[in-house]
Parts: C-alpha cells; sequence; structure tokens
C-alpha cells in the first residue's frame, strides 16, 4: 500500500538521504574554477546510468531555470522541460537555502504516474556562488530498496515499539487512578453548593489535571511511536513528544497557580507571593520551551 511505503521511507529517509549526498559530491564537479554546463552534464550522465531504475535526470541553473533537457531511460530525451522555472519545486529552493544534498516527499510522477522522490544537489563555483542544482528522480519503491531497515534495525524498532505500548499502558492506569481518586474528592468530602470546601476542591482538581497531562502524554505515545501517526508539523518524533508533554504539564501548572492565587487571595493574602512565584516558575518554563521549539525546528529543518 502507498500509505505503508511513504511510511517505510519516512523511516529511512536519513540513509536514503546519506545516499545520494554520497552519490552528488563523488561524481558532480564542485566549487572548481569556471565551471560550466559542458563540465556537469557528462558526469550527470554518467551518475544517472549508474543509478538502476532512473526516471530521469536534468539540470537547473542558479534561477531555477532548466537548462538541459530530461534524460530519462534507454538514451531518450524530454526537450519540453527546457526553459521551465522551477523555482517553486522543493528540491530547488531546498537545495539552495541548505546548501547541500536535499530529497522530497514522495509525490506523483509526470513521467510515470507512480511516487516518486526527486534528489537535488548545489553545484558552487570556486567563489561559493551558486551555479546548477542537479536533479534525480527516481522512483519510490527504488528509494525504498536503497533505505531498506535491515534485521538489526527491525529488530530494535519493534522491541522500542513494544516498550512503548507497556509504558502506555502503565501510564494509563495511573492516569485513571488519578482520575477515580479525583471524582472520589467530590463525594467523600461531600462537596456541593451549600457544603464548599475549597481545600478539596483543589486536591479534586490538582488530581485531574495531573491525569489530563499523563493521559495526553499517553496518547501522543501511542499515536506516534505505536501507530506511527506522524502528523505534519515543524517538528516530530521525539522532539514533538518532548514539546508536547511539557506543553501539558505547563498547562497543568497553570491551572495550580491560578487557583493558588484566588485561594490565597480569600484565605491568606500574606502567602499570596508563593503563588506569584509559580506563576514566574510557569513563565519561565514557557520562555524555555519556546526557546527549545526555536531550535528543535532548525535541527529538524536539517535532518529532513
Amino acid at each position: 500500500m502507498a500509505s505503508d511505503d511513504i511510511q517505510h521511507f519516512a523511516k529511512g529517509r536519513t540513509k536514503a538521504r546519506a545516499y545520494f549526498c554520497f552519490l552528488f559530491s563523488n561524481n558532480l564537479p564542485n566549487k572548481i574554477e569556471d565551471l560550466s554546463q559542458s563540465m556537469v552534464v557528462p558526469k550527470l550522465l554518467s551518475l544517472k546510468a549508474d543509478l538502476a531504475n532512473c526516471e530521469g535526470a536534468y539540470l537547473l541553473d542558479h534561477k531555477g531555470q532548466q537548462v538541459t533537457p530530461t534524460y530519462l531511460p534507454d538514451a531518450k530525451e524530454d526537450t519540453d522541460g527546457i526553459g521551465r522555472i522551477r523555482a517553486d519545486r522543493a528540491y530547488y529552493y531546498r537545495a539552495v537555502k541548505e546548501k547541500r544534498c536535499t530529497m522530497t516527499d514522495p509525490y506523483p510522477s509526470l513521467i510515470t504516474q507512480e511516487l516518486t522522490i526527486t534528489a537535488s544537489y548545489p553545484i558552487f563555483d570556486n567563489q561559493d556562488k551558486l551555479k546548477f542544482v542537479a536533479c534525480i528522480d527516481m522512483p519510490l519503491n527504488e528509494v525504498l530498496s536503497i533505505s531498506h531497515l535491515d534485521t538489526l534495525d527491525e529488530g530494535f524498532s519493534t522491541f522500542f515499539k513494544f516498550a512503548y505500548i507497556c509504558f502506555a499502558f502503565a501510564l494509563t492506569a495511573v492516569a485513571l487512578l488519578l482520575f477515580v481518586h479525583g471524582i472520589q474528592n467530590f463525594f467523600i468530602a461531600e462537596i456541593s453548593m451549600g457544603h464548599l470546601s475549597i481545600d478539596e476542591m483543589f486536591k479534586a482538581t490538582i488530581l485531574l489535571t495531573l491525569s489530563l497531562a499523563i493521559f495526553d502524554l499517553v496518547k501522543t505515545l501511542i499515536e506516534e511511536e505505536v501507530l506511527g501517526q506522524h502528523k505534519e508539523h515543524n517538528i516530530s518524533g521525539p522532539h514533538k513528544t518532548m514539546v508536547k508533554f511539557l506543553g501539558s504539564i505547563i498547562i497543568a501548572l497553570s491551572i495550580e497557580a491560578l487557583m493558588l492565587v484566588f485561594k490565597f487571595a480569600i484565605t491568606d493574602p500574606e502567602h499570596l507571593v508563593n503563588a506569584m512565584y509559580i506563576v514566574a516558575g510557569v513563565s519561565m518554563l514557557l520562555i524555555s520551551l519556546a526557546i527549545y521549539i526555536r531550535f528543535t525546528k532548525i535541527d529538524e529543518s536539517l535532518e529532513s
């Protein structure tokens, strides 16, 4: 199934990109004086010939305009693409921005109508100015064979998935116990409109918010680590799980801080400053999380 292939591609993407980076850097000229199209094209064709089932190869100039035909299998050429602007394509602007080999997500090929990926490589002259971007289209199944996880990888993947399932069940049990205990507080303390116990309400709220934070973490673990439902975000993987968990904790602490502010304002104004310390701590956590997300975005963009 296409969805399974895409998930397998996501797991082996780093390995596949490393493979294409190795091929590009070892076959194409880069950072040399008087770099010209006639110097790059023969090397690109030689690289294409070494790749089994390569759908096509072509060269873009520094502005993203295609300057060569699309070199197809069996020595065929498609000249329709010459002169077309590809500056809005991910394989061009990501290679230019990151100044290194990049690889697109799978997309339907205009040539074969099957899922394909494009690996691209920026080529600079000796003055470090962009001259060309070399592009190679590869069918997804061929990329999967390149990035196929070996037996050891599959074994560890299965082990970690099983471990996440065990932790998810354990954390779910903890969340349910906290939830049940929090609900029981309402009946044991006989909290009602006629008999209002602020302390018992605070205890119940603390238990319920902790239960919610843990349950939200369990939900994220099951969706991403067990079911593999990686949604489109600026951050992903363990970084996203960390951000999700810390976000739940910050929300819970914010609720507790707000409740303490009201409690001390009503019952003991002298201790109101203690609640403000918690508010300040929550603010510091929020700022730290924002910084973490900022640097995580940079790391994730470099890894993809």
